[in-house]
């Protein structure tokens, strides 16, 4: 039996996939990355705490347990170099990182090349959890207007440019201008900002995209329930998101939310 180690950090989707790939037959592991992760999500699995100040002692982790495949799933944020231990695979890394040009996704294609030059390969889990992925045109009862399309025009248009400099990938459109895009405080919080700019006109909308050059193994758009909240207590139309490539946790209480409260969710394309 294939032995699978999750680097698992906030959030919920590194549970979603583990349970998953129990269901498929793996023998998961979940590495619980402090102070991220929260353990008692945890329960009733195997799990291991590590913690990102030494990778040589992740690496040691992982090969005592026999893993042969790693996916790596949920938040983190970057270790102070205060706290980290420059250990000689560590300093590899940085090393690796600084030739890279910089971002959050070439950070995350610096650790995955790391664990692969160490053996333990990456999982494309995609292929294995489908299911989680919006793969339909519409979701909900309710559907996209024509404004709602155009305002999705705009923002697609736009993201052509964002999308491709490694800096969002998420933005909010009403009346046909961009309110906002996505920056380090997280999807939930463009949403609370860009109420304030709001106007006279449509409800405006949320559109979900992977960036262009975005590794999908390790880093994946999330939406869950608290998002779909927001776009209703702020009074959004709805979100858009991208096919097979945006994750919809909790997708059942996701839609039957969405379908109480006049919300769409719709899946498009990139351009």
């Amino acid at each position: 039996m294939t032995k699978i180690g999750i680097l698992a950090g906030e959030g919920k989707l590194p549970l979603v996939i583990g349970k998953k790939l129990i269901t498929l037959g793996y023998d998961v592991k979940f590495f619980c990355i402090e102070p991220f992760a929260k353990l008692s999500d945890y329960r009733n699995n195997k799990i291991k705490k590590i913690k990102l100040e030494s990778l040589s002692n992740i690496l040691s982790c992982l090969k005592e347990y026999g893993i042969t495949k790693i996916v790596m799933a949920g938040k983190v944020k970057r270790p102070s170099l205060k706290d980290i231990n420059f250990d000689l695979n560590t300093i590899k890394l940085i090393k690796d990182y600084s030739l890279q040009t910089k971002g959050d996704d070439r950070l995350l294609v610096s650790i995955s090349s790391f664990f692969e030059k160490n053996n333990f390969k990456m999982l494309d889990w995609k292929t294995l959890c489908e299911d989680l992925f919006v793969n339909e045109d519409h979701l909900t009862n309710k559907k996209p207007n024509k404004i709602s399309f155009k305002n999705l025009t705009k923002g697609l248009n736009n993201f052509k440019l964002i999308g491709k400099a490694d800096i969002s990938q998420s933005l909010i459109v009403q009346n046909n201008i961009i309110l906002g895009v996505e920056a380090a405080e997280g999807t939930d919080e463009l949403i609370r900002r860009c109420h304030k700019y709001k106007k006279k006109g449509d409800k405006g909308i949320l559109i979900k995209l992977s960036k262009y050059n975005q590794n999908t193994k390790i880093d994946l758009p999330v939406i869950g329930l608290k998002t779909v909240q927001l776009l209703n207590k702020y009074n959004y139309e709805g979100v858009f998101l991208e096919k097979k490539q945006c994750i919809l946790l909790e997708k059942k209480e996701v839609i039957d939310y969405c379908n109480k409260n006049s919300l769409f969710i719709s899946g498009v394309n990139k351009i």
